[in-house]
Order: structure tokens, then sequence, then C-alpha cells
């Protein structure tokens, strides 16, 4: 119990935004008579933020770099705008305008970041420049009026699920057989680094508790695996956020890259004497940003099965919230994809559950703010604490 109460000391913030997940979602599965956690509804919130879930990973690299980044719903409408001009008007394959939409979605990363690290115009001005920009350049793309319908390519992308090879009729069969493996795969990967871990002389935790948490996430896998299995198995979307998580997870943590963007936003002066090319990390942080928002654009475009001038409105704060609340700091240097993906999540919880209690957009806009207020003062409080 004291090895469980100084890992939870440890490691506050990341467990309090677990805590206040499942708190959340406990209280709305109450407060809805049961619909928030139906399968159907759990499959809803998924894909409702599967957009804002890409936005928020780009989002979280640029606040750990120390920076910020206001255009990218401006730049998901853009996007979507220009995806449509390619697939309606011109009868581009889907493939071809998504690679030529991410390809956009880069050079305006690219010129965004330029501006910041290269000229050092703060990002605050040039991002808020691209918000203004890339909005006006949406309603001279689509003339003001709605482009529809994508192809069935696209809407695949956002709104289809994974077919059901073995052939299952009430269950998902294909879900609880992808649920298993991942639970296997995870326990094994956690195996070995604990193996690893052992061998380096790290500090690990006790083997009771180590198996009391591979059980527990695996329980948590495996039960959500059947969830979905229930409905209509695996969204598409849901495995192209599986990719991003694990793979930015992966590059943040592990690679030699990812640990400078870290440096970049704990101390610029101490990476640039310790030889770490801050401008560059800053400049393809924004490169990396931009690829993202055009696939948050293209998934919200596909989802909606149309391309609107009033896409994206709010995307920003949405994703910022999301990192903040997900544990990033604003001054820099600290966050993680997962936190980010959580804070995500609860702010989708929120809007999702509040929608079915019939709450309007007035009172869900104040409440969500009050949210982020209370998730960046328990931040700073437990920062002082620790001081």
């Amino acid at each position: 119990m004291t090895e469980l109460k100084g890992l939870f000391s440890q490691n506050i913030r990341r467990f309090g935004m677990v805590i206040a997940l499942i708190g959340i979602a406990l209280l709305f599965q109450i407060l809805t008579g049961g619909i928030l956690l139906t399968p159907l509804n759990i499959t809803n919130i998924i894909m409702q933020n599967s957009y804002i879930i890409v936005l928020a990973i780009g989002m979280t690299l640029v606040i750990i770099t120390g920076e910020i980044d206001l255009s990218v719903g401006s730049v998901a409408a853009f996007i979507g705008a220009i995806s449509a001009y390619f697939m309606i008007s011109l009868d581009i394959s889907v493939a071809m305008a998504v690679i030529l939409s991410l390809l956009i979605g880069a050079l305006i990363g690219a010129w965004q970041g330029f501006w910041v690290a290269y000229v050092n115009v703060p990002a605050f001005i040039v991002t808020l420049a691209g918000m203004l920009i890339f909005r006006g350049l949406t309603l001279i793309v689509l003339g003001g009026r709605t482009l529809a319908p994508f192809p069935e390519g696209l809407r695949t992308l956002s709104s289809d699920f994974l077919p059901d090879v073995l052939g299952g009729q009430t269950v998902h069969l294909l879900t609880l057989l992808l649920g298993s493996i991942a639970a296997v795969l995870y326990i094994i990967n956690e195996w070995k680094l604990r193996k690893d871990y052992v061998k380096f002389n790290y500090n690990i935790i006790s083997l009771p508790l180590f198996i009391s948490k591979l059980v527990l996430i695996t329980l948590v896998i495996l039960v959500f695996s059947y969830v979905l299995a229930l409905y209509a198995g695996i969204p598409n979307v849901l495995l192209i956020l599986l990719l991003l998580i694990i793979g930015y997870s992966f590059y943040m943590n592990n690679t030699t890259t990812g640990r400078h963007i870290y440096a970049v936003g704990g101390n610029t002066h101490a990476a640039q004497l310790s030889g770490i090319k801050t401008k560059k990390v800053t400049f393809w942080v924004f490169v990396n940003m931009g690829i993202l928002s055009a696939l948050a654009g293209l998934i919200f475009a596909g989802r909606l099965n149309a391309a609107t001038p009033q896409a994206g409105n709010l995307f920003e704060l949405d994703a910022i919230a999301a990192a903040v609340i997900g544990g990033a700091s604003l001054a820099g240097g600290v966050g993680t994809v997962v936190g980010a993906v959580i804070g995500a999540l609860i702010m989708g919880v929120l809007n999702n559950g509040m929608s079915i209690l019939g709450i309007g957009i007035d009172w869900q806009q104040a409440i969500k703010g009050l949210v982020l207020l209370a998730a960046v003062a328990l931040d700073m409080i437990s920062k002082n604490k620790s001081r």
C-alpha cells in the first residue's frame, strides 16, 4: 500500500486525469440512465472525437516545445475544402487527393514553422494570422457554399468499420480476436520492458503491483473490445488513431529527436548549448502539426460527407484544451501523447453526455471552460507544492 501511495504521488497528474475520465463517465452513465456507455454510444464518442484526438497529438508536440498553434481549425477546414475540390470538382482519385492534401498540410506547416523558427515571429501571431488566412482561403475555394458528397473511399476512412471476415452474427468476432491479440502483445511487451529495467538496475515496481497492473489493463482492453464487438466492431478511424498514438508515443519516449523536442521546450538555451538544432526542431514540429491538421480535416470532411465553410470552428481550442487537460504545460517541456488522448476523451465524454441530457451549447461551452481552468489550476497547485 505504501508503494502504491508513493507511485500515485509521483504520477498524480497522470492518475488524476484517468480517475477524472472514469468519474465523469460514471457520472454521465448514471445521469443518462445508462445510455452513455452503450456499445453504440461508445463507438459514436470515438468517431465524433477522432479528429480532435489527431489534432491534440500534434498540439501536444507544439506545446511541449513551448509554442502554440491557433490555426489548426482553419487549416483542417481548408484541407477539407481542397480535398472536396480535388475529388468532386476535378474527379481526382481518393488516394491521390489524400496524398496531395497531406502534402499541402505539410507545406502549410512549413510556412508557419519558417516564420516561427527562423524569423523569430511569435507563434501566437503567426498562427493567428494563419487562422485568418486559411479561413479566408476556405471561403474562396468553396465560394461560400457546401461541396458534397465525397466519394465512397473517403467516407470509408471516417465512417466505416472493419468487415468481420470471421462471419460473426451477433458479435463481431474479428474485433474480439484483435482485442485478444492486443492484450497478449501488451503483456509480452511489459514483461520485456521489466526484464530490461532489471538488467540495467532501474527502479521498478514490485511484482505483485506489476501483475495487478497487467491484469487491470488487460481487462480494460478485453472489455473495450467486447463492447465494440457488440455493435459493429472496430471503426476504421480507430485503427488510424491507434497507429498515431503508438507511433508518436514511441517517437517521443524512445528516439533522440523525440527527446530533443522535450529539451527545446524545457530550456531552449541549454538545448542550444548541448548541440541541439532548436530552430530545426521547432520547424519540423510545425510541419508535423500541418500534416496532422490535414489528416483531421480529411477525417472530419469524410464523416460529415461534405466540405463546409463553417468546418473547423473552435477545433484549435478543443485541441489545446485536450493537450493541457492531459498534462501538457504551456511553459513547455512537459506533456505526453497518451495524456493528450485522455484529455480529448474527457472533453468528448463531457460533450456527449451533456448533449444526451439536452444541455444547450451555451452551457456546454461554459462547463468546458471551467473544466479547462480547473485542470490548469490543479497543475499549478501541484507544481507549487512540489517546489
